[in-house]
């Protein structure tokens, strides 16, 4: 008992009971009684925050966030994955029907029973048993899983292994079918159940951030919230808007919220940034924004200008390193630095209004004002082999055949989010590496593959990481070149005189480098708390070899010299010294466009688009090989002048009159137009995306009505 009191309606009575009905939720924990003396009537009070006998969680911000304990589900800790039974593994081949054998673990003698319990009982419950499994409903798809009265489920199934796992043979397919799957607590949302609860506008904020932006802006600038609501969430709904807005404007509007970062491409990552700048609505700052038209197909190019156009309209400086011919054009001020690369460039060749450039002689202007150009190829070329992939349903790709053309060059194209990765990244690129006896990731969904391809002996992937992590590495030893090198200076008279061999000039391991920095050229001291400090060797100077060895020249040159010499430099020094082998692993840099790199250059400061250009260098100097190859390339023409995608052009037409096959991912219109054989997924990003929408050489795609690509690819022709 707290207190009695007398009801009256004045000051003093309504503060004596509000300090008796504090007391009375302490003492109560959470719960108060108040009785009424007249009529022995007893209420009870309680400010928990409870109903129907069940509690809830007190929302916060935490609550929605699966980057907190708080909000994150308990399960899966707010990853969306946890280690259990992969659905890709149980249905590898969604194709086939229930009928066909389509659930794995259910073939056999013995594990057949759990099929024909569905198969049997399927018309009692209305189920298509000879539906494939990709056409069925996401319903029907769960009722394989979790059963009813008439058979059993999946899950029952996997967890009857489970309890018997001291069988042997139990645990050996139980390991079978394990792997990465959806958290089937939170449902792979990541948040906790409770968070679903809270609703706004009749939805939670799990399926707020499942809906692409295309659907999600709507909802918001629609969103119906009475008078009170409505002057608490102005100002938010003001920001929300604004975000999902900048987000549409650079091309995104495919993307859902909840998307994993680690699955984006590296244009759509930048674009994101770009957002996220634009979101802040500053004034008065300067932008840096280097090539940010990555991974653009030219159709998101012009929504990009137009953000860009915003930003500088806003009082902002917006400086781009760019290629683009169409960023270019909608420039205020242009400088074109040149005239070359490398030891030829350095210079500012000519700046000013775009009008200015293209008076000048810059090799910019030659390509803009048409002077220099990349030209269409007089005939394109044709091949009876080719791969075919039917039944390609990965991520958004709509159930497609395609049809890979070999021994000539074909492109992937369409806009971004179209399906172009998925359908060469996740299917052609698995399927030929298994085919050719290699080992890689799994394959996504497709029914079958056919054609006319067994010449293909291996598949190269060439991408844009890092050809070596090691500051050690460089363009020459990754192509072998400088294994010549090493020989060279081995053969000289004073090397053999000293008794030096090849590794005596290799900095990876002991005799010749510098034994204090160990090959370096430099030495790390570690900071407790802050970022290292990378020192000059004292020793060696930076030049990372004993002064006994860079005695050695060939030329008046020691080893030190060639490794700081420009690819250009170098071929025109061994061509001097007459060293015909060097200059043959040499020059398909040189041929790539990367005569301007330095022989010794750590791999670490490369660009993508260099380490991929030096990836494409090694494979032309092996030269003509018996074995074929079809490699895929993933946007090759990243931070590529026009000169530098003459170049490019150049390598791949060597690549394939040695019968090596080349399928490209690009969004380049003047790589496209060169192409043999297009591929164009379209019309649009996400969910809209994924259908085949022209194939063809580029003047049959060019007559197509529907595509965005047709429409610039016409222009180029």
């Amino acid at each position: 008992m707290i207190d009695r009191i007398i009801t009256k309606n004045d000051e003093d009575f309504y503060n004596r009971l509000a300090n008796a009905v504090d007391t009375a939720y302490f003492e109560g924990k959470g719960q108060c009684i108040i009785e009424e003396l007249s009529n022995s009537k007893q209420r009870l009070f309680s400010n928990k925050f409870e109903l129907d006998g069940m509690t809830f969680l007190e929302p916060n911000v935490h609550l929605f966030s699966f980057n907190n304990p708080y909000g994150a589900c308990p399960k899966c800790e707010g990853y969306g994955d946890v280690i259990g039974i992969d659905e890709d593994l149980v249905i590898p081949n969604t194709a086939l029907s229930i009928y066909e054998n389509a659930v794995f673990p259910w073939r056999g003698e013995s594990m057949s029973w759990y099929r024909d319990q569905l198969v049997n009982a399927a018309y009692k419950f209305d189920f298509p048993i000879h539906k494939p499994w990709f056409e069925l409903s996401e319903e029907q798809k769960e009722l394989v899983w979790d059963g009813n009265k008439h058979f059993i489920g999946l899950h029952k199934f996997f967890e009857t292994l489970e309890e018997k796992s001291y069988k042997i043979q139990n645990r050996v397919m139980l390991s079978r079918y394990r792997g990465k799957t959806k958290c089937n607590l939170c449902n792979g949302k990541r948040l906790r159940t409770e968070t679903d609860y809270v609703k706004v506008g009749g939805k939670s904020i799990s399926y707020l951030v499942g809906l692409p932006i295309e659907r999600l802006t709507p909802f918001f600038e629609n969103l119906d919230l009475s008078e009170h609501d409505t002057k608490i969430a102005n100002r938010l709904l003001k920001e929300i808007n604004t975000r999902l807005g900048f987000l549409d404007k650079v091309g995104l509007s495919y993307l859902t919220l909840n998307r994993k970062s680690n699955t984006l491409s590296g244009g759509e990552s930048q674009r994101i940034n770009l957002a996220t700048s634009l979101g802040s609505s500053l004034v008065g700052s300067m932008y840096i924004l280097d090539e940010p038209s990555i991974g653009l197909h030219p159709k998101d190019t012009e929504n990009l200008i137009e953000v860009l156009l915003s930003l500088r309209d806003l009082g902002n400086t917006v400086i781009v390193v760019e290629h683009d011919e169409d960023i270019m054009k909608a420039a205020d001020e242009v400088i074109d630095i040149g005239s070359e690369a490398g030891t030829h460039g350095g210079n500012i060749v000519a700046q000013g209004t775009m009008e200015d450039i293209l008076k000048s002689t810059s090799l910019t202007a030659s390509y803009l004002n048409g002077t220099k150009e990349i030209k269409v190829p007089n005939e394109r070329r044709t091949s009876k082999n080719h791969i075919e992939i039917i039944g390609c349903r990965a991520n958004n790709l709509k159930n497609i055949n395609v049809t890979f053309p070999l021994d000539m060059l074909t492109v992937v194209t369409g806009v971004s989010g179209s399906g172009k990765s998925t359908l060469v990244k996740k299917l052609l690129y698995p399927i030929i590496l298994k085919e050719t006896g290699g080992y890689g990731e799994k394959a996504g969904q497709f029914s079958s593959v056919n054609g006319k391809y067994k010449h293909i002996k291996h598949v190269e992937f060439v991408d844009q990481n890092p050809i070596g992590r090691s500051s050690r590495s460089n363009p020459v030893t990754y192509i072998k070149a400088y294994d010549e090198i090493r020989n060279l200076f081995a053969s000289q008279k004073l090397s053999k005189i000293r008794n030096y061999q090849a590794k005596h000039f290799s900095f990876n391991v002991d005799g010749g480098r510098c034994e204090k920095c160990k090959g370096e050229g430099e030495i790390t001291v570690e900071m407790q708390f802050m970022a290292d400090v990378h020192l000059e060797c004292d020793t060696c100077a930076g030049k990372r070899f004993k002064k006994d060895v860079l005695e050695v020249t060939f030329n008046d040159s020691n080893i030190d010299d060639i490794l700081n010499m420009t690819i250009d430099d170098a071929i025109y020094f061994f061509e001097a010294g007459l060293q015909n082998k060097i200059v043959a692993k040499l020059k398909p840099l040189q041929d790539v466009g990367l005569g301007y790199v330095t022989l010794g250059q750590s791999s670490s400061t490369l660009s993508g688009g260099e380490a991929q250009r030096i990836k494409l260098a090694s494979f032309l100097v092996k030269g003509a090989t018996k074995d074929k190859a079809l490699f895929i390339f993933d946007e090759p023409t990243t931070g590529l002048h026009f000169h530098d995608i003459q170049k490019l052009l150049k390598s791949f037409n060597a690549l394939i009159k040695k019968g090596h096959s080349i399928v490209v991912i690009e969004h380049n219109i003047d790589l496209i137009k060169c192409a043999d054989y297009i591929i164009d997924l379209d019309p649009d990003g996400g969910e809209n995306g994924g259908q085949l929408l022209a194939e063809g050489t580029p003047e049959e795609v060019a007559k197509n009505t529907k595509s965005y690509t047709a429409k610039y690819l016409k222009e180029k022709l």
